[in-house]
């Protein structure tokens, strides 16, 4: 089976997230979408990042009924700090019968080449990059590697920040948020302080 991999902090995941994810999961030939949920790096102080198993559990109601996006908290059980090689490696071990390929936005591929081991990643793994709004100009060093992948994804312009922002100042910002993340989030209260 071919795996994407979609890392990010999901704090929270969004519609945005989900579009993404979808949009990978039937409009290329990845078979499984895993939303790799990243752990709190322990040496670095964010009071807005939530509990590492609230924005798993969050990630888990927003695919339920996504029978080819899976939640994963495959990164909470290696050292921290940890870098994507380390991650895909530990992947590739665990289960050898699997490929994998990493999802990104355009924004992180201008940056790919600052990655650790960036040449091992494009050597033993695809990208399926996605667009985003005000990337600027593409990165010429990777726009003709026969590992990249430019996907025409729906633009999504909606971040975790702004949500959070406007949890916190008392918008409604619903639409945005799977409803299950929603009631879980109101519930118990989270990014309102």
């Amino acid at each position: 089976m071919k795996i994407g991999l979609y890392f990010g902090t999901f704090n929270p995941i969004h519609v945005g997230h989900l579009i993404i994810a979808n949009h990978m999961a039937e409009h290329t030939d990845l078979d499984q979408i895993w939303m790799i949920v990243t752990p709190h790096n322990p040496l670095k102080k964010k009071s807005t990042l939530l509990d590492d198993y609230h924005r798993l559990h969050m990630v888990h109601l927003a695919t339920a009924s996504y029978p080819k996006i899976k939640p994963s908290d495959i990164e909470f059980k290696l050292p921290q700090p940890n870098y994507t090689i380390n991650t895909l490696v530990h992947l590739q071990e665990k289960h050898p019968e699997h490929e994998f390929a990493l999802i990104m936005g355009e924004d992180n591929l201008k940056s790919l080449h600052k990655w650790k081991n960036y040449e091992a990643i494009l050597e033993h793994h695809s990208i399926y990059v996605y667009p985003r709004v005000n990337s600027g100009p593409e990165n010429l060093a990777f726009s003709d590697h026969p590992k990249i992948n430019v996907i025409d994804a729906p633009v999504v312009e909606i971040s975790a920040t702004f949500i959070r922002d406007n949890i916190k100042t008392g918008k409604n910002i619903r639409p945005l948020l799977p409803h299950d993340v929603w009631e879980y989030l109101d519930h118990n209260n989270f990014y309102k302080k």
